[in-house]
């Protein structure tokens, strides 16, 4: 179990980071924690001139104890800041690469 409680801090730590850093003060960003369902996000909010910003930005689940990727708008890639954490690769699953695909990647499978 401390396992899973040092991912749900990582991702806390790391959503926290992401949100911290938003350029335009027009941009609202809102970490999202479920704890009881491993629900994870960090999402954009607001307006910039006539356009709506709205959509997330990062998305991570924790599933049969491995950090599911669902989404991730970086540059950087928060798989990889995982990895600089010490979440070994075989716990993270891209999520939003095509099952078929996740094998010729350095991340889990599923």
């Amino acid at each position: 179990m401390a396992k899973l409680d040092k991912y749900r801090q990582y991702i806390k730590n790391l959503l926290q980071q992401h949100a911290s850093t938003v350029w335009d003060n027009r941009i609202q960003a809102q970490t999202i924690f479920d704890t009881e369902h491993d629900h994870y996000q960090l999402v954009y909010v607001g307006w910039r001139e006539q356009d709506r910003i709205y959509g997330p930005v990062l998305h991570l689940d924790i599933i049969d104890e491995k950090i599911w990727i669902q989404q991730d708008g970086t540059e950087v890639g928060i798989a990889n800041e995982l990895v600089e954490l010490g979440v070994p690769k075989e716990d993270i699953v891209l999520g939003f690469q095509l099952p078929s695909v996740r094998k010729y990647t350095d991340f889990a499978v599923s």
